[in-house]
């Protein structure tokens, strides 16, 4: 047993103006999961605290909160591993307390709006009186078998920074749909998700590859690994287009190709044109005078350049 405080997030859209904090001192077994705390913390102090709950087994997704910051599914998260990250003071709020409704449940309108836009589902012409199954392959069916496991549970979305400040971005929750269903071979939609996606200002081209929603899923699915292949499709199916995300691609590869490193300089004009060089120089004369960027003319080439291209040749799905 061990004592530990608890800050918990309250908040009742009905009667608050403003969320507070409630205070609670537990003593907690090592055995104790994030679901059981919430659980006593209702039965024994206060009844009126509220919360989503279900299964129990990582299943559906509803008990999804915040521990210190870090999105979570309270029945996965034992408390002990917690305390060893973030000390004996564990602050518990909702996945988004912008959203929230009532303590830790949140109107979740955004999540499933976003959701909705990739049509994440299999779109298909199906026979009315079909005479053999639609087989996949063990193959086919290994390319969206991990994308498969998402639970909808909002983790990753209400992690990732990039839908924290804009809140056009679909997110990575829904992209990773919008990839399971473009990888399955007998989906007919592939073009038309890809039309959603390819926006700029909320398409995949807004992903700024932190890696949060990697590292937040509870299921393990890798969201970013997923955009990176609806990037590819884009080039695969003719739909990129000439705009600033497109080039920065295409130049961040044709920089590596050429030097073996990345010339940040080169990029921005290739990605941004002329006056965004010129209005970038105040940023390229603080970086020059930290050495992170040199002139055009003294651009150095790696020792391993030819070694490089050969890897930028392997590793391309698609030739831009």
């Amino acid at each position: 047993m061990r004592d530990i405080t608890f800050k918990i997030f309250r908040f009742d859209k009905k009667t608050d103006y403003l969320p507070h904090y409630d205070t609670i001192k537990m003593k907690v077994n090592d055995d104790e999961l994030v679901l059981d705390i919430m659980n006593r913390i209702k039965w024994e102090h206060d009844g009126s605290f509220s919360y989503r709950r279900s299964c129990r087994h990582g299943i559906c997704g509803s008990c999804a909160v915040k521990v210190n910051g870090k999105g979570t599914l309270a029945c996965k998260d034992r408390v002990s591993d917690l305390i060893k990250i973030f000390g004996d003071e564990l602050i518990i709020e909702p996945q988004d307390i912008k959203r929230a409704y009532k303590d830790m449940i949140i109107d979740k309108k955004n999540f499933w709006s976003k959701y909705n836009d990739v049509q994440p589902y299999l779109v298909t012409k199906v026979d009315e009186f079909p005479t053999k199954e639609n087989i996949v392959t063990i193959e086919q069916n290994e390319k969206i078998d991990e994308a498969d496991y998402c639970i909808q549970c909002g983790v990753c979305f209400y992690s990732c920074p990039a839908v924290e400040v804009n809140e056009d971005y679909l997110g990575p929750a829904a992209l990773t749909k919008a990839w399971r269903f473009n990888a399955d071979v007998r989906d007919d939609a592939k073009e038309q998700r890809l039309d959603t996606i390819n926006d700029m200002g909320s398409g995949i081209w807004d992903c700024v590859k932190c890696n949060e929603c990697a590292e937040a899923c509870p299921k393990e699915i890798d969201p970013i690994g997923k955009i990176t292949k609806l990037h590819n499709q884009v080039f695969e199916y003719g739909k990129a287009k000439n705009n600033v995300a497109v080039r920065h691609a295409v130049g961040f590869k044709w920089s590596i190709k050429k030097h073996g490193l990345l010339d940040e300089g080169e990029l921005v004009k290739y990605s941004e044109g002329i006056p965004a060089v010129i209005k970038h120089i105040p940023e390229a004369i603080a970086m020059f005078k930290k050495g992170k960027i040199v002139m055009p003319w003294n651009m150095p080439k790696s020792k391993n350049l030819d070694e490089i291209k050969k890897l930028v040749e392997i590793s391309s799905t698609q030739k831009f």
